[in-house]
């Protein structure tokens, strides 16, 4: 939390249809909402570099943009009888498919964290004392190299699984996205009424790297790619009309 004191947060959301996608669902391999979002996440922060970044120093800052699209998954998990929120980074989303993708989330939400080597720093960092450890923590973030590699490009955090719709979070990357529970709502389409699932889907975005406009790009280039899917969503396609929700 201390390291997001100089973050710049400024939050927009949307209502997302997620027809496509609970329709792909029931067609084979259940994959989690997380996943999809994982996906379609990262390959419209591929189209927009500028997003897919990160900035460090104050009097002098300094930006750095990455080719690859690493996310952060946070985590429910419980560590030493204590419930947690842990965060692990999967690299290269940009080139994963939705089975690996699933399979890493569910290797990392079924595994145990006190023995996986992916959460192998944090039981590092939860060895030191309470100062030293704040020290190395700040000390590996100042790295925009290694900023990826520990923090991800982007980072994802979900509610779904309970009854909530929407809330804001920020991931300490330039993009965070928060996603809300998936829940059959009154839609409109072709001037009627309908019943679709619907998930409010949040971003969280760094003003000091990007600005309004780009992040709501951004936004809307992933509600596309979730409303569309598996259709492969450009930039002129995300600014067409979508099913309204």
């Amino acid at each position: 939390m201390g390291q997001l004191r100089s973050y710049a947060p400024v939050f927009i959301d949307t209502e997302v249809d997620m027809t496509e996608v609970r329709r792909h669902r029931a067609s084979g391999r259940r994959y989690s909402y997380v996943t999809y979002l994982l996906h379609a996440a990262a390959r419209v922060l591929t189209a927009h570099p500028d997003a897919n970044a990160a900035i460090r120093g104050r009097r002098f800052p300094r930006v750095a943009k990455y080719s690859q699209v690493n996310g952060k998954l946070a985590l429910d998990a419980t560590v030493g009888g204590e419930r947690v929120v842990l965060s692990c980074v999967l690299p290269g989303l940009d080139h994963a498919g939705l089975d690996d993708i699933q399979d890493r989330v569910e290797h990392l939400r079924d595994g145990d964290p006190e023995t996986m080597p992916e959460f192998a720093g944090i039981r590092t960092l939860r060895r030191l004392p309470w100062p030293l450890g704040a020290l190395a923590f700040r000390g590996a973030m100042r790295s925009l190299r290694r900023r990826p590699h520990l923090l991800g490009t982007f980072a994802v955090t979900s509610l779904g699984h309970r009854p909530v719709d929407g809330f804001y979070s920020c991931g300490g990357t330039t993009v965070t996205l928060g996603a809300g529970q998936v829940a059959d709502r009154a839609v409109v389409r072709d001037g009627g009424l309908a019943i679709a699932p619907v998930m409010r889907l949040s971003l969280a975005f760094d003003h000091r790297v990007i600005d309004g406009a780009e992040a709501a790009d951004v936004l809307a280039d992933i509600r596309a790619a979730l409303e569309r899917f598996p259709v492969p969503v450009s930039r002129a396609d995300a600014a067409a009309p979508a099913p309204a929700a």
